[in-house]
């Protein structure tokens, strides 16, 4: 069969990489890719934000399984449009994805649900986030309603901050564009987990789990970013944990959606705080993380082709998964000054040395061929990805092969991981 990837970072890459193992793929199609993943498929020059642009591809390309990997193409309804020309695609519709591109929409479901998630107020102005932080201790927490890359969430230590915080998404000083509504929530003390869901709009099957790092400084400092680094392993959540985030959480969701006339086909990411009072939804996502999907995937067993047209056929339930047991781990490496301005067009070197160590995969980001050389062309470059039989195992084989890579500027984190070796050391 013949497949076609919309994307471009390394989540992609990773879904690429993935897809191209399975025995039934025989042509594989990415729209716009990046300078790795040209060595998995074939690249269809387009832009994310052009919808127009990215149906022409689909109808030209005719693929026997379209599969849509970032929020925007998502948001603008590229798989309605699809779906209306009658060929298969994996992703949420529209409205189904309002889950991640509307905040306020995702809070206000939360709620209708009853799905464990912080308290909130929704603002339309400065003048409502000075009336809701009364009722909110700090830190507070202000967020973009709508998509930001990662960026628009504000954990503010004092009312004062929280508004400046709220003056900056509205006037589009923060964020690149203004925001017409704000999410005011309290902050939640606990740890992250990344539980990614497949589901066909009535069924859902859980991915292993993972842990993301958001912060761009080591020991969680400094400003959120896309995601310096993810591992996943299945000590992360016991078992009977796993059970109740899909029976109180994802499944509740799915069929919530399905109930208002919005079935949710695709990727469900519930990113949960895991607190004293219980699991609590902090975001929803509606596709695969980045960099969560190059840890999780790095574990799969099985053909994630035929996971992934089961969703679309809708027939999850028949669908079997195997996993790697074990553990793995992304770290990413970024362009200096990133998540701020920085500077690109950097040639990468070392590949090839990294590529050796055992175990790792190199999952391109933000990477281009110009002059028949790869250079840098985006703020998270490379996710150096890691399997091993531990944690502390697979960590090591992607430092290694981290320190055999170089371009000018480069920047990681080497704490990756450290919450996990932290408390296993304690035990």
């Amino acid at each position: 069969m013949k497949v076609l990837v919309f994307g471009a970072g390394g989540r992609e890459h990773a879904l690429c990489w993935a897809i191209a193992k399975s025995p039934r793929v025989t042509e594989l199609v990415c729209a716009p890719g990046n300078g790795g993943i040209a060595a998995v498929a074939r690249l269809a020059p387009v832009s994310l934000s052009d919808l127009d642009g990215m149906v022409r591809v689909a109808v030209a390309e005719q693929a026997d399984l379209t599969v849509v990997g970032p929020e925007l193409p998502l948001s603008l309804g590229l798989v309605d449009e699809l779906q209306q020309r009658g060929l298969k695609v994996f992703g949420p519709s529209k409205a189904a994805a309002m889950l991640e591109s509307s905040k306020s929409f995702a809070k206000r479901f939360l709620q209708r649900h009853q799905i464990p998630t912080a308290n909130y107020a929704v603002c339309t102005s400065s003048a409502e986030v000075e009336k809701a932080i009364e009722f909110f201790h700090a830190p507070i927490v202000v967020k973009a309603d709508g998509l930001a890359a990662g960026k628009g969430v504000v954990i503010c230590q004092s009312r004062r901050a929280a508004l400046e915080a709220a003056h900056g998404l509205f006037s589009g000083s923060l964020i690149g564009s203004p925001e017409q509504q704000l999410v005011i929530e309290e902050f939640l003390i606990g740890e992250e987990v990344s539980f990614l869901c497949l589901s066909d709009g009535k069924h859902v099957t859980a991915l292993v789990p993972a842990q993301d790092h958001k912060r761009i400084g080591e020991g969680d400092t400094g400003p959120n970013t896309g995601g310096m680094g993810v591992y996943s392993t299945d000590s992360i959540l016991e078992p009977t944990m796993q059970e109740w985030i899909l029976n109180h959480i994802a499944r509740p969701a799915v069929e919530g959606m399905a109930d208002e006339d919005t079935p949710f086909v695709g990727v469900l990411y519930l990113g949960l705080m895991m607190t004293a009072r219980g699991p609590q939804v902090l975001e929803f996502n509606a596709r695969f993380g980045d960099p969560e999907t190059q840890a999780i995937l790095m574990r799969l067993d099985s053909d994630l082709v035929d996971a992934l047209e089961a969703c679309v056929e809708g027939r999850l339930s028949e669908t079997e998964f195997r996993w790697k047991p074990g553990a793995s781990a992304c770290v990413i490496a970024s362009s200096g000054g990133y998540p701020g301005a920085y500077q690109t067009g950097f040639e990468i070197t070392g590949l090839l040395g990294a590529a050796e160590v055992a175990g790792v995969q190199v999952f391109h980001s933000g990477t281009a061929l110009a002059d028949g050389k790869l250079r840098t062309s985006g703020g998270r470059v490379l996710g150096v990805t890691a399997a091993a039989g531990t944690l502390q195992q697979a960590l090591d084989h992607a430092y290694e092969a981290l320190n055999r890579i170089h371009f000018e500027g480069m920047y990681f984190r080497r704490d990756i991981g450290h919450r996990a070796l932290h408390k296993a050391e304690s035990r």
